[in-house]
């Protein structure tokens, strides 16, 4: 009989295509895994329809990616670039990893993106935290549902419910990214262009980031959604700090309510 892997983590981000957290939540990866937190990435597709790159260096890629960000665990469930369903076969996928390793936070897509693999892995993920608490749905594990899920990948028109200061982990943010260099510009690649591989990618990437770091004075952040009101215990101990409705030093809490 095959004994189940078990790893508790703390925080369990999905992502449609490898790449995808790095590049929206790869600082708060980083920093959690710094804070002695066990992270985790699952990426939703291989990439195969990506116009650059393969299926196999991509996986290389997102393994070096890892090995950046400190994750205690990176799987992939394969499902199928381009066409990421909503069905219950793949909410079971995503039940089943929940339910192995058990965050207290999830990480996702925000719902509302052009790229449909982006919206439908939101969903996905959403029914799922949700379906994982279920006793009757029957994967021959324990019910499990995670106590917080967040979105990151925000649109402009949303303000973000908070923002994590990254400013000291922009740097390993870069390297994690920059291990996807099929994707990213390569004046010798004879490869098709994208929007990732234009030259000025990363600085885009950069001031999204730095947008959201002046929001809290910061030099970089990442910005999350929360479904929900934020509950807060203690009025004096989560705003220490604050002066003028900014935070002067690291915010301490970065789970939301249940």
């Amino acid at each position: 009989m095959k004994v189940e892997r078990r790893m508790q983590l703390d925080i369990l981000a999905f992502g449609a295509h490898p790449d995808d957290v790095e590049l929206f939540a790869g600082g708060t990866m980083a920093k959690m895994a710094a804070l002695g937190h066990a992270t985790g990435v699952v990426d939703m597709t291989r990439g195969e329809l990506g116009t650059r790159g393969t299926v196999a260096g991509r996986r290389q890629e997102a393994r070096r990616a890892a090995g950046v960000l400190g994750l205690k665990v990176r799987e992939n469930l394969g499902l199928a670039d381009g066409n990421v369903q909503v069905t219950p076969a793949t909410r079971l996928k995503v039940i089943r990893v929940l339910r192995k390793y058990r965050p207290r936070i999830v990480l996702t897509h925000y719902w509302d993106d052009n790229h449909p693999d982006h919206a439908h892995t939101s969903r996905l993920v959403s029914e799922a935290v949700h379906h994982s608490g279920l006793a009757k749905i029957d994967t021959a594990q324990e019910r499990y549902r995670p106590d917080t899920l967040l979105y990151f990948k925000l649109p402009v028109y949303v303000t973000p419910d908070f923002v994590v200061d990254v400013s000291d982990y922009s740097e390993q943010r870069l390297a994690a990214i920059r291990c996807y260099g099929s994707q990213l510009f390569d004046p010798s690649s004879r490869e098709l262009p994208t929007k990732l591989s234009h030259p000025d990618f990363l600085e885009r990437v950069e001031t999204i980031h730095a947008y959201y770091g002046t929001l809290i004075g910061k030099k970089k952040g990442e910005a999350f959604h929360l479904k929900g009101i934020l509950e807060i215990p203690d009025l004096v101990r989560h705003f220490a700090g604050f002066k003028d409705g900014v935070q002067s030093d690291t915010v301490s809490d970065f789970g939301g309510g249940k």
